[in-house]
This record gives C-alpha cells, sequence and structure tokens, in this order.
C-alpha cells in the first residue's frame, strides 16, 4: 500500500484558548482537526493533573492536525499568535497517511 509525506502537528493548549485557537486554525485554511483532553503531566513548574480542578480554566487540551508538509507554515502561523502569550506546547513530527487527497 502507498503511503505519502505528511506533518503532524500538535498542539497543547490551556483548555479556555481552545476556541482561539481553533478559530486562528480555520482562518488560517485548516479543515481538519481532532481535539482531546489533557488529564496531566508534567512541565518547568512540576507536576500536575485535572484531578480536583472546577471548570476549564485550569485544564488542558491538545488539538492534532495532519497536513501536508506544503502547507504547515501557515498552520504553525496562526497556532504561534494563539501560544505565545499563553501556557502551551507545538510539536511537528513527520508520518505517512494513506489517503493523501484528505489532507
Amino acid at each position: 500500500m502507498q503511503t505519502h509525506n505528511a506533518k503532524r502537528v500538535e498542539i497543547t493548549i490551556e483548555a479556555i484558548m481552545q476556541k482561539r485557537l481553533t478559530d486562528a486554525l480555520t482562518a488560517a485554511g485548516v479543515t481538519g482537526y481532532t481535539i482531546l483532553p489533557v488529564f496531566g503531566g508534567s512541565g518547568r513548574s512540576g507536576p500536575w493533573s485535572r484531578e480536583g480542578q472546577i471548570g476549564r480554566a485550569s485544564g488542558m487540551v491538545q488539538v492534532v492536525c495532519i497536513r501536508r508538509p506544503e502547507d504547515v507554515d501557515e498552520l504553525l502561523d496562526a497556532a504561534f499568535a494563539v501560544v505565545e502569550r499563553h501556557i502551551g506546547v507545538v510539536c511537528v513530527t513527520d508520518c505517512q497517511v494513506l489517503r493523501a487527497e484528505r489532507f
């Protein structure tokens, strides 16, 4: 089966910023993404979790996008405009997809 090169972009950001991020991605031409809950982790400030938190303000989500390599720069510019002033991590990895026309 033939595969095609793509980029997987994972953006972990405060849940309260989710709509701002997805609006920015949509404006940049991103037509598909998946939003996942993030239950906890550890970073510069040490371990954290959602346990005992009330509301969305202190939670995190991860927005995952798969794009053609030539289309990833616009996505990253849009994501960075949101993430640069907030807690967040942006990761880009190479991946392979089966149906390139979907991305």
